[in-house]
């Protein structure tokens, strides 16, 4: 095996998913790069390796030398210190200051750097809280760099070091080595197998308590991410053994244990008539019976709002408004006014605005402690932008506690209101349901808005379906399509495409809806690039950025979000400041998503924001996201992705001026009805499908809906109507 050293001058390629790398490494004495390839994940510009491997021919690309394994060291030469430390791997160092201390200290740098780091003050504009935050961050690097050694040794690739190091600090050997299982729990990213790894290196037994306890709630988190609030015993028994490679009875054993020890729940479901044995998290099965209990203390309690004679307030409210309500919209506006717990629910067109804001009229007359709240930020400006009056997102309504992790506001410390309107309801998952009605005192009125036909939420459960499924809680269901919406074609295809009819795909001169047919891939992804960068921009005046969104029902392939993103950004935001991350190049002006909840940032699962400024020296991103501006340190940024183009599920609850979406026969296995319907849906003024006519056939005719796994609609039913049972 053939040994080489060098630092690394540039990452050309890196697959965040599975490491591997190509890179171009600068051997010492050597003139021309090497190029190396192989699993090399978190590597940066400037680190310097000890490669070993052996060297083959590429057809393509010439001699290349393919790593087997390798370790990170110090480097030694001055071009490899000036280049460690200007990779803004150390906060504070740019490669101006790296410059500096290299041409006064030499192949000295990072022995002063360690043992004298004082001398630093040498250097002109170098001040006692530069000098701080870099002994701070050696400090750190020393730290994860053990870690990563450690992961080494135990057959693991050290890309999660700095999130290891993170959550545990300077107990993060021991923490891993007491319980190698805690981090696929802790730890964005790291999963069951990597920490599964670990743990056989270490000796623990394929068929231990330990290993198979672990597996059992992996499995539950896993079925979880897929929708499922819980599962069927005898199906679960047969996902665990294909993961953990250990036999059923094993399994089983252990999930008796589990539910002695109260870490897992088992309960029978009614299921076709059948009766079934399920399982769920704790957490989970106490979310479904807790929403179950919240539902039924707010629908029993007195309302603070006095009566009122329904027929003179739809009266009134009409003249108020100058509006005329149909005969279904002075039922839900009725039911309203008479419940304590109501679901409207309806495609677009259908009025709810108009409902809720005579709903809002009313009351307004009654009490001003009226709440208006959304799952996303997107859809509570929306609602503001309705109804005249400021909505929060759910997340900010319920004012998040870091000292315990959960909300402030909850059953001790309710919200004040009489009245308290959710839209964009069917988004709201099963845990976040729970600690938003928890937080509703007893006396308010609570009225939840949402398309059950729109893709259920990112999170487990289908929990607006399932509360109407429980026929236990009133419930307007609007179906007719108003005089003013049925000029859009947007929603009349809207509504053709729920009820599984052909859309129409005219292309004529006056439509907001039209339809470009593309046979391949490739020429998908070049009308979609012409359309953003060109052609919509130049008819519509759409700004590429603000007013146009690509949604594409799949990460991978040619016209998937990853590659999309790839190109679009070439053409939209080409050659700009930036740093490559976990595969992904971001540059100043580059739009981008947030992939999961930060409660600490205040930005949430699907926000869109717009990099504004970068700071190689201090490691740092500035994001703007609706006027809010959020810091972002390099190695956080796994929790962002570029959103030039985005998934459709990801944008629920969004709206664009423009949406544009590939429909193509490469993403058979998603193309369902109600996804289609939801993408379609999120244009106000234009959408565009670019594709095949077959697939759009197929989408609209496939209304098999990925089935999810729940106890919420038998929890209700149960706890609120015990006669359905």
């Amino acid at each position: 095996m053939d040994e080489i050293v060098g630092y690394i001058e540039r990452i050309t390629f890196q697959n965040p998913e599975n490491g591997f790398t190509i890179a171009q490494l600068q051997e010492n004495k050597k003139k021309a790069l090497t190029c190396i390839v192989g699993t090399l994940p978190s590597l940066s510009p400037g680190e310097t390796l000890r490669c070993q491997g052996k060297w083959k021919q590429h057809l393509v690309h010439g001699m290349q030398f393919e790593v087997e394994r390798y370790k990170t060291e110090i480097p030694a030469s001055i071009e490899g210190i000036k280049k460690y430390l200007g990779s803004g791997l150390i906060k504070g160092i740019g490669s101006t200051y790296a410059g500096r201390i290299v041409d006064k200290f030499g192949v000295d740098t990072l022995d002063i750097i360690e043992k004298e780091p004082q001398r630093l003050l040498e250097i002109p504009g170098f001040g006692k809280k530069k000098l701080e935050k870099i002994t701070s961050c050696w400090s750190e690097q020393k730290s994860v760099r053990e870690v990563m050694i450690f992961l080494q040794a135990n057959g693991v690739t050290p890309s999660y070091a700095q999130k290891i190091y993170k959550i545990y600090g300077d107990k993060s050997i021991a923490k891993v080595q007491e319980n190698p299982y805690r981090l696929a729990r802790d730890v964005r990213g790291i999963g069951f197998k990597t920490a599964d790894t670990i743990a056989q290196t270490m000796g623990i037994a394929k068929d231990s308590t330990q290993r198979i306890d672990a597996g059992i709630e992996f499995v539950l988190s896993e079925l979880a991410g897929d929708g499922h609030v819980c599962y069927p015993h005898n199906e679960f028994l047969q996902a665990a053994e294909e993961i953990l490679a250990v036999g059923q009875i094993a399994i089983a054993e252990q999930v008796v244990a589990l539910e002695k020890e109260s870490r897992i729940e088992v309960m029978d479901l009614v299921q076709a008539g059948v009766v079934t044995p399920f399982l769920w998290s704790k957490m989970l099965f106490a979310a479904e019976i807790g929403i179950a209990r919240e539902l039924k203390r707010l629908r029993d309690a007195e309302c603070s709002l006095r009566k009122v004679d329904v027929i003179k307030a739809l009266d009134w409210v009409q003249k108020r408004l100058n509006i005329e309500l149909a005969s279904h919209q002075k039922d839900a506006v009725s039911k309203a006014l008479e419940s304590k717990v109501q679901i409207i629910t309806g495609g677009p067109g259908t009025g709810k605005s108009t409902i809720t804001n005579a709903i809002m009229a009313i009351t307004e007359q009654l009490s001003s402690k009226i709440v208006l709240a959304a799952p996303t930020g997107r859809a509570a400006k929306r609602m503001t932008e309705i109804t005249g009056r400021k909505a929060q997102t759910i997340h900010s309504l319920l004012e998040f506690d870091f000292s315990n992790f959960g909300f402030k506001r909850k059953r001790e410390n309710p919200l004040e209101c009489d009245l308290i309107i959710v839209d964009e309801a069917s988004m709201i998952d099963t845990s976040l349901m729970w600690s938003l009605l928890k937080a509703i005192p007893d006396h308010a009125r609570l009225i939840l808005v949402g398309d059950i036909y729109q893709l259920p939420s990112v999170g487990p459960g289908n929990v607006l379906k399932d509360i109407i499924g429980s026929k236990s809680i009133p419930v307007s269901m609007l179906t007719e399509i108003f005089r003013q919406a049925a000029g859009s074609r947007i929603i009349v295809n809207a509504h053709k495409i729920n009820r599984g009819d052909f859309p129409d795909i005219r292309n004529l001169s006056d439509s907001d809806f039209y339809f470009i047919d593309a046979q391949t891939p490739e020429q998908v992804l070049n009308h979609i690039v012409t359309l953003v960068s060109q052609r919509l921009p130049l008819k519509y005046k759409f700004d590429p950025l603000e007013d146009i969104q690509v949604l594409a029902p799949m990460k991978k392939g040619e016209i998937g979000t990853e590659n999309l993103n790839r190109v679009l950004q070439k053409v939209l935001n080409p050659d700009k400041e930036g740093i490559e991350r976990w595969g992904t190049r971001f540059q100043i002006g580059d739009k981008v998503m947030q992939l999961r909840n930060n409660y600490k940032k205040n930005v949430f699962n699907g926000d869109i924001g717009k990099i504004v400024e970068m700071d190689q020296g201090e490691q740092m991103l500035l994001i703007s996201f609706d006027e809010q501006m959020i810091e972002y340190e390099f190695d956080e940024l796994d929790e962002l992705a570029l959103a030039y183009a985005v998934s459709i599920h990801k944008y629920q609850g969004s709206e664009r001026k423009c949406v544009v979406i590939p429909v193509h026969t490469t993403h058979f296995k998603l193309l369902h009805r109600n996804l289609l319907y939801t993408a379609v849906t999120r244009g106000k003024q234009l959408v565009v499908l670019v594709g095949m006519t077959k697939a759009l056939y197929i989408a609209v005719k496939n209304d098999e809906v990925k089935r999810r796994y729940s106890g919420l609609q038998q929890a209700v039913s149960g706890i609120l109507n015990p006669s359905i049972l």
